[in-house]
């Protein structure tokens, strides 16, 4: 019945990925496992992730022992065993990357958080890790912040694949896509090929249920507390208006004569964070082709379980998702302001897992040593 479940989601144009990666998944076998079976065709990283696999593992002790016997500083171990991780799951991929003509099978590394406001560092670093992982199925990640945007571009023009992170708005996620856009027409002036150029844009989710519930339950009142647990949902909703208007026109239609594959929308932070919404309300309620959900094996086991597809979710809900911002707005709910905050958090948090990421991977290599 769980792939049953998961099938039906696959055949509906989701794109089941996975938020997660660790060396134990890899050389378990777990991960083939959940493309055999589960539907699995790509998945996510970020240093939250990998701060939490080098932490709790013994499947790294050996690379940590070479690292040190050379004398290799964190910065330098970091970047090799995040990069082996992925080098590896990017071999597990090639196959169904093959199969779907390099649409899936995609594996995403993120570059350093604290970055995410240096447009010259992100290029660079981007840059350094498309050559490091040297495989055609990474997907580079970088944050969507306004010094990210021109990073981007720039990636993209020459020729790297990019997984766009941190969007919240539709207003930055719009800007995010003229970036690509922009980026693709550079890639052809450059004489790259935009067949083998792929990008999603990862628009988070339940992260603004959380932030503006919240608020809502501050303002207090029947009308305010009605419309808690719909924000998310909405906002993802008019995102994917938004990405229809974008990949459409004269502009869209000139890249895809050459080769050009839309960025796809890439439903991240799907993770219900409260147990009052059914655990998988981000991925039942935003069913719709030519899309990507990022799930936590949390999420991705609940649904095999007992998620429910009822066809098309998204494409004819813009009207009744603009009505939820509407509302919102009436009550008093600063949206400008919820997207500043989410952002800001979004950057710190990862900011703060390549902190804890620096300190555990110091204390194993003063442990090899």
């Amino acid at each position: 019945m769980s792939n049953d479940r998961l099938a039906a989601l696959s055949a509906a144009g989701v794109s089941i990925w996975l938020d997660d990666l660790s060396r134990e998944r890899l050389n378990s076998g777990n991960l083939a496992e959940l493309i055999r079976n589960k539907h699995l065709v790509g998945v996510t990283t970020n240093p939250t992730i990998f701060a939490t696999a080098l932490a709790d593992g013994a499947a790294y002790d050996q690379q940590v022992r070479e690292l040190a016997d050379r004398g290799a500083d964190v910065d330098t171990a970091i970047r090799e065993i995040t990069v082996a991780d992925v080098q590896q799951a990017c071999d597990v991929f090639s196959g169904t990357w093959e199969h779907t003509g390099g649409v899936d099978g995609r594996v995403s590394l993120e570059v350093d958080p604290n970055l995410a406001h240096d447009t010259e560092k992100t290029t660079a670093q981007a840059r350094d890790l498309w050559k490091a992982v040297d495989r055609p199925n990474l997907l580079v990640k970088i944050p969507a912040t306004e010094a990210g945007l021109p990073a981007i571009t720039r990636a993209t023009a020459e020729g790297i694949s990019v997984n766009v992170t941190l969007i919240f708005s539709v207003e930055r996620y719009k800007a995010v896509m003229d970036a690509y856009l922009t980026g693709l027409e550079q890639a052809l002036d450059n004489g790259q090929d935009l067949s083998r150029i792929h990008s999603v844009g990862s628009f988070f989710v339940s992260r603004v249920d959380t932030e503006i519930d919240k608020r809502l339950e501050a303002v207090g009142g029947a009308e305010a507390l009605r419309l808690r647990g719909k924000a998310a949902i909405a906002n993802s909703r008019l995102a994917y208006a938004a990405y229809r208007d974008a990949f459409s026109g004269a502009r869209w239609e000139a890249l895809k004569a050459r080769g050009a594959n839309a960025q796809r929308p890439l439903w991240a932070s799907t993770g219900v964070k409260n147990p009052d919404y059914p655990d998988t309300l981000y991925v039942s309620e935003l069913v719709v082709d030519n899309t990507v959900n990022t799930m936590p094996e949390k999420t991705l086991e609940a649904f095999a379980d007992h998620g429910e597809v009822h066809g098309d979710k998204v494409t004819d809900a813009a009207g009744a998702a603009q009505q939820v911002f509407t509302d919102l707005e009436g009550v008093g709910i600063d949206l400008d302001d919820v997207y500043v905050v989410l952002e800001n958090e979004g950057v710190d948090k990862f900011a703060k897992s390549w902190v804890e990421l620096q300190d555990t991977v110091r204390q194993q290599l003063e442990a090899a040593k």
